[in-house]
């Protein structure tokens, strides 16, 4: 028998409040929310009175879609507010519930509880109700619109609810209401949220007109939302507001959210206009900085495409910046980081504009997102977009897990990536294979390429053919044909230029204690082996071949850190290992190390 917390009721009732009360959940009812979600009614019990004024927060609504809340089990109310009505009763509003024990394991309800009335001490017993006067099957009809009115009254009652014992607004006009009890049919409301991301100014032009926006999400200890300001808003709030403090926010307008355009977990979002009111919070606040529900980057893998979600991790490598331009003809920064955490997996996450020129990757800090999106290309990658939110080193427990858990054993780790590198300049070395592990597992056999990171040394360089006169546009590269005249054609451009640039493509036996490879390196990793640019290169064939010839053998039996890409490909009828290597770089011999040790203990615990 589960032991309930008797006197809870009460203390909830009259708005004192309990912490984590045990309840049992006596009844849960479904109410009409009309244009908005459904709200559910639920009555509990301590096992000494009933209690039918609780009302779920529309979050937490699949609890009872999905028959998690159910009659006669065991709940923890971890997490409530107590609001009252017009007519002086109040609602609890459920904000945190846990099941302790499903129905099926209480096997019915406890003790032979009362229904609790206001002014009804612990002691007292209501007396019985009289029993009901037989009423004629006529009536029947009557009285169930009878009870369905009560319910329509009681739940635009809960809708239009005042809180009490809440703090005033610094102008006094109203209290401050949770954010998980806003809905469009409130009309004096306030609450106290801390804004933890803000959109720059946007601006559209259409045959309506044209106009400005900006948005923000706030968020406060029940839940978040969405705000947006248009034309005179902007202008009248965007300069006040800024990202990590706290506001008091009231007559703002409430519609069913688009979630289309926002990952915020709230059924309704807010529209500032000529009534609201933005007060900065002078007091000490104890809001939170940002709610989050972290996904672990493992399981990235079990989640659908284009899905919006929360990921915490440590960040192993950054690329640099780089510029793109859009099909608008708008040019954008974007730069590509790899994080992990104690799954032991890394993903990609792309961040875009004004994230990707100011993020700072040094010492390999801890970076949490909130509202990212998720890509199957290439595997699995995430993008942080406008409406994202991205903290360094964020003030939170699961940061200071993950940081302990990093620095203790997760720096040695290899790490398992769940994005393929795709080229470019990434620094994406993990999956660690030795060249004996890239034969024996018959990696790039499959249907995709496989990706994998060594250390091996140079070998042999084949310096024959590995310069060619290319098309010296920018975004081109293909070989030119010397026209015999000074001038030199591309085919793809279908265009004659004056000139040429060289480009490298070298081929590499590498090495290491157990096998060897032949790889093919194209420009930049070519250059990082061999140390020298292309067209240097290219000068001094033509006009020094000695010094030429140095430069190659200079770069033999030199060792790097490679990331191949292999697959098997046919030409002629024979198939063969194509082994592409994405990036290169020196060996970073303490981390190195770190790897070594991490891989003797895992031998020596087997």
């Amino acid at each position: 028998m589960a032991n309930l917390s008797a006197g809870a009721i009460e203390a909830l009732a009259n708005g004192s409040g309990w912490n984590e009360a045990v309840l049992q959940l006596v009844n849960i009812r479904r109410l009409d929310g009309g244009n908005g979600p459904a709200r559910f009614r639920v009555m509990m019990s301590d096992g000494r009175h009933t209690l039918s004024s609780f009302m779920l927060s529309t979050q937490l609504n699949y609890m009872a879609e999905e028959n998690i809340l159910v009659p006669n089990c065991v709940c923890l109310l971890k997490r409530q507010v107590t609001n009252m009505l017009k007519d002086g009763r109040r609602v609890v509003i459920i904000l945190e519930i846990q099941v302790l024990k499903p129905a099926e394991e209480v096997g019915g309800k406890i003790g032979d509880p009362t229904p609790y009335s206001d002014g009804q001490s612990k002691g007292q017993q209501p007396a019985p109700a009289p029993a009901p006067a037989p009423v004629p099957e006529t009536r029947q009809p009557l009285q169930q619109q009878n009870r369905n009115e009560v319910n329509r009254n009681l739940n635009r009652d809960f809708m239009k609810k005042v809180p009490s014992a809440l703090p005033d607004t610094p102008g006094g006009g109203s209290k401050v209401v949770p954010i998980a009890s806003l809905n469009p049919y409130q009309s004096k409301w306030t609450i106290r949220a801390r804004v933890t991301n803000k959109s720059s100014i946007r601006t559209w032009s259409n045959a309506r007109g044209e106009g400005k926006l900006f948005s923000m999400e706030m968020v406060d200890e029940s839940g978040e939302i969405r705000v947006t300001g248009f034309n005179q808003e902007v202008d009248k709030f965007f300069s006040l507001i800024e990202v990590g403090k706290v506001y008091y926010v009231s007559r703002g307008s409430l519609k069913i959210a688009n979630k289309q355009y926002t990952s915020v977990k709230n059924d309704y979002e807010m529209t500032l206009n000529g009534e609201s009111t933005v007060i900065p919070c002078e007091d000490s606040c104890d809001v939170p900085m940002v709610q989050c529900d972290f996904v672990s980057i493992g399981d990235l893998e079990n989640r659908e495409k284009d899905a919006i979600v929360d990921v915490i991790g440590v960040c192993r490598s950054v690329d640099e910046v780089t510029k793109l331009t859009t099909k608008s003809n708008r040019e954008v920064s974007k730069r590509t980081l790899s994080l992990m955490d104690m799954s032991g997996k890394l993903v990609n996450v792309t961040l875009w504009g004004e994230e990707a020129e100011k993020f700072d990757g040094s010492g390999q800090p801890i970076v949490a997102i909130k509202g990212a999106k998720l890509s199957d290309y290439g595997g699995r990658s995430l993008s942080a977009s406008f409406s994202s939110t991205m903290m360094i080193n964020p003030d939170i427990p699961e940061a200071y897990k993950l940081r302990g858990w990093f620095d203790k054993e997760g720096h040695a780790m290899e790490g398992q990536s769940l994005t393929e590198v795709r080229g470019g300049s990434g620094n994406y070395m993990e999956n660690w294979k030795t060249l004996a592990d890239v034969k024996s597992e018959h990696l790039g056999h499959g249907d995709k390429a496989d990706y994998y990171s060594c250390i091996a040394t140079i070998v042999f360089l084949r310096k024959e053919n590995c310069l060619y006169q290319a098309c010296p546009s920018q975004d081109c590269n293909k070989k030119v044909i010397d026209q015999q005249n000074g001038m030199f054609r591309c085919e793809k451009c279908d265009k004659e230029f004056p000139n040429f640039k060289y480009r490298l493509i070298l081929s590499a036996n590498i090495a290491d204690y157990g096998d060897n490879q032949w790889v093919t390196c194209f420009q930049e990793s070519a250059e990082a082996i061999l140390g020298q640019n292309a067209a240097y290169l290219g000068q001094l064939k033509d006009s020094n071949e000695s010094a030429f010839d140095e430069i190659f053998q200079h770069a033999n039996f030199n060792t790097f850190v490679f990331r191949n890409r292999v697959k098997l490909e046919t030409y002629n009828d024979e198939s063969r290992i194509k082994a592409t290597v994405m990036d290169v770089k020196p060996v970073d011999h303490r981390e190195y190390s770190k790897r070594l040790i991490m891989n003797i203990r895992k031998l020596g615990a087997k």
